[in-house]
């Protein structure tokens, strides 16, 4: 793994595969590190034929932390949200995908597949409307439009992802503790057809805090989603061929916002996976796989001239 600058800051990336293939840039959500994405599912994608990139958003990881920013009034921010006035966050998401763009840029990636889940999905929208010239594809994976009217997360799972973590776990004496404290949140999000041994969880969680801890930012990240306006008018715009992956048992991000995203971009095709909830254990990654390949295979299929359609009508007629 190495990192680069980009748009002002420092982001942590790795990649897989063979740099001369087609990209695919891998867009993680809300405070997860690119661990979020497994190896083993980046090194499927690039076994098909891609050059994979997975990367630390700003705030989290081995990335910039942005600590000059300050620590956000997230009590505030939510009292001014149900009252629908306007929210300053640190920054925004549309900042967050300038990042994406920007390492792409600092790669000398000229085109690439954009694929985000859950608040990097929001992010790789506004990408795609950013740069369409830069979109190869766009796949938005259990994230949702933004609008204001859609239905939100399930109690427990809004408990879940605001509950703080106790300032004592952090200490090195609690980390069976503080694994026990995210295994928690983890078990509200996990999907029930796609079950994971929770030795498995366990070890990705310990992986993580190992590699870095920082709840600063996840809170500075989340005031970013908070005060994202609602795309919807946006996405109409939206030219990518784009592909829409939600689980049907989604807690946090319900399916009607993944239905809402995929009738909101021309021509998006949805994909609706049984079973599955807002994580990505091994049977969900199993099943993405040929899903995206086969989503970006067909966004760069070469598409016939209308005066070669034109040519090839005019034969078959004459042949008649």
């Amino acid at each position: 793994m190495t990192h680069v600058a980009a748009n002002h800051i420092e982001l942590e990336y790795e990649t897989f595969g063979d740099p001369a293939d087609p990209a695919v840039l891998l867009i993680m959500g809300l405070g997860m590190q690119l661990l979020g994405w497994p190896e083993d599912f980046c090194r499927s994608l690039a076994a098909q034929g891609y050059f994979v990139i997975r990367f630390d958003n700003r705030d989290v990881g081995l990335s910039s932390h942005l600590d000059h920013l300050g620590k956000p009034k997230l009590l505030w921010a939510a009292m001014k949200h149900k009252l629908g006035l306007p929210i300053r966050p640190p920054y925004s998401l549309a900042d967050m995908a300038r990042d994406s763009l920007g390492l792409l840029d600092a790669l000398h990636i000229q085109q690439a597949h954009i694929v985000g889940a859950s608040m990097g999905g929001m992010i790789a929208q506004l990408l795609a409307i950013q740069a369409p010239q830069r979109t190869l594809s766009l796949t938005s994976i259990m994230s949702t439009t933004g609008d204001r009217t859609l239905p939100g997360p399930t109690k427990a799972a809004q408990i879940a992802l605001l509950r703080g973590t106790p300032a004592r776990l952090y200490h090195p004496a609690q980390r069976e503790a503080l694994i026990d404290f995210l295994q928690e949140n983890w078990r509200v999000l996990h999907s029930p057809g796609f079950e994971t041994a929770p030795e498995m969880q366990r070890e990705r969680i310990g992986k993580s805090l190992e590699r870095s801890i920082y709840p600063q930012g996840v809170l500075r990240q989340l005031m970013a989603v908070v005060a994202s306006p609602d795309r919807s008018p946006l996405l109409a715009h939206i030219t990518a061929p784009t592909l829409v992956v939600h689980g049907s048992d989604d807690p946090l991000v319900p399916i009607a916002c993944g239905r809402d995203t995929a009738r909101k971009i021309p021509g998006a095709q949805f994909e609706e996976i049984l079973g599955m909830a807002h994580d990505m254990p091994p049977g969900v990654c199993a099943r993405l796989v040929p899903l995206l390949a086969a989503h970006f295979a067909a966004a760069t299929e070469p598409t016939e001239h209308p005066a070669q359609h034109a040519q090839a009508a005019m034969q078959l007629a004459s042949d008649a």
